[in-house]
């Protein structure tokens, strides 16, 4: 799936009680801390559109895995329910997006190991660029956000 809907995901279902921009940002960060650190590099060199494997360097690789893990995601959102418990709920948009990648991506381009370190399980799915998927995740998305503004979830 594609960071934005990511974002916009995250922010819709664990971004109430002011915890917005926060639920938004983690619905972004296994993207942002993975393949969006290089890919500014990318656009530069290569210019935009879908990089080839063979470009993309290891470290993206082992960044993505550790980001898309449940593992590393479930563990890191508990230590901090330690600490805030607030923080804590706006974070389970993380877990949100793996679970969103899991059948939306394909095995042949950035699949995701939810398991990693433990297991290299994978999932081969529908890459989110099919039609069907992207206009589903759009109509969806703007069904969740015209729910939460009735419910005025994002005022309290």
């Amino acid at each position: 799936m594609d960071t934005f809907s990511h974002s916009l995901w995250g922010a819709g279902l664990f971004g109430g009680r002011g915890k917005f921009k926060l639920a938004l940002f983690f619905g972004a960060f296994p993207d942002i801390s993975s393949i969006g650190l290089w890919l500014p590099i990318n656009w530069i060199e290569n210019g935009f559109g879908k990089p080839e494997l063979a470009l993309i360097p290891q470290w993206v690789f082992n960044h993505y895995n550790f980001s898309h893990s449940l593992l590393v995601a479930f563990t890191a959102i508990a230590l901090v329910s330690l600490w805030r418990k607030d923080i804590a709920f706006a974070m389970l948009a993380w877990p949100l997006h793996i679970m969103l990648d899991l059948p939306f991506h394909s095995a042949e381009f950035f699949p995701t190991i939810i398991f990693w370190p433990v297991s290299d399980f994978i999932f081969d799915g529908i890459p989110w660029s099919n039609p069907w998927v992207w206009f589903s995740n759009l109509g969806a998305l703007v069904a969740l956000y015209l729910w939460r503004w009735k419910a005025k979830f994002f005022s309290s």
